[in-house]
């Protein structure tokens, strides 16, 4: 079966900025596949480079079975981007916007579509805004719009819901699963992790330029099986701030293998005179998983 989308070894460097370092990566058809990273990790880049924004320095990147430089009207075709960015022509109401976005493309007599897309990103009211009237949300909801008003069988999702309120987050997810429900496969970039481990089957996380996991959500969850324990103290003892995920102020967010290393670290902390104001123990989540392997990769 031909990938959804399919890169090998693509390297991208801006100026003294390594992007992307060699990304091998392969996208089935039909798939939510999430794309996570801290900012700077080369997210943004790779999805342009799929997108035809910017050209890879090396390796080949492919959309069902396109090359995105010399097969590139098929690719793109193929391919509906959300930017991070709220793009935007202000000469234009949201319904005209959407109209001219089919247009690129060639289509004609889209307007039963157009009326659906409306309706599910909620803008049915709007339709006849200008766009420089929006709110910030309100123009992501038309990005989301433009991206999909072709039905390209690959939608890539990058922060789609930034800024956006929680009800159109809710919405937009419904609408989102439903088409991928009827086969367009789904690429995501978020910062809301609870969002990927929601919606996301496999996941890929980069950090610096590489790759640094790839796997089934849940085989990222059970890899990381140990105990997550958040406990608030003034300080931890020697030896312990290696098992870190996050500090904030005197709340510290702690990775441990098994409940006998537990025991220990309350030891430590007696032995110490260390008072704790506060533990609770947690499962661990994506975030949790997130965090402990750029912890690994750093």
């Amino acid at each position: 079966m031909t990938p959804a989308v399919e890169i090998t070894g693509v390297a991208r460097r801006f100026g003294s900025v390594q992007a992307l370092a060699g990304v091998d990566l392969a996208v089935q058809p039909g798939e939510f596949f999430g794309l996570l990273g801290p900012n700077g990790a080369g997210k943004t880049t790779l999805i342009s480079i799929l997108a035809g924004l910017t050209h890879a320095d090396t390796g080949t990147a492919r959309v069902l079975g396109h090359d995105v430089v010399t097969d590139y009207r098929l690719a793109r075709r193929s391919l509906g981007v959300v930017p991070q960015e709220l793009v935007f022509d202000p000469f234009f109401s949201v319904r005209e916007t959407l109209e001219i976005q089919a247009g690129y493309f060639g289509l004609r007599d889209v307007s039963a579509w157009i009326d659906e897309l409306l309706h599910h990103l909620d803008l049915t009211a709007r339709a006849d805004a200008n766009m420089r009237a929006l709110s910030g949300g309100m123009k992501r909801r038309v990005l989301v719009g433009q991206a999909l008003v072709h039905k390209p069988p690959v939608i890539v999702l990058d922060e789609p819901t930034a800024g956006v309120d929680v009800e159109l987050r809710q919405s937009l997810w419904a609408f989102i699963r439903k088409l991928n429900a009827e086969g367009h496969t789904i690429i995501l970039t978020t910062h809301y992790l609870e969002e990927a481990e929601a919606l996301c089957g496999r996941i890929a996380m980069l950090k610096a330029g590489r790759i640094v996991a790839l796997d089934s959500k849940q085989n990222l969850l059970s890899s990381f099986a140990g105990l997550t324990v958040r406990l608030t103290a003034e300080r931890l003892p020697e030896g312990w701030r290696s098992r870190v995920l996050r500090a904030e102020g005197r709340s510290h967010l702690l990775s441990l293998a098994d409940y006998a290393e537990l025991e220990r670290l309350l030891a430590a902390l007696r032995e110490h005179a260390i008072p704790i104001s506060e533990l609770s123990l947690q499962e661990a989540d994506l975030e949790q998983v997130f965090l402990r392997i750029m912890a690994r990769a750093h």
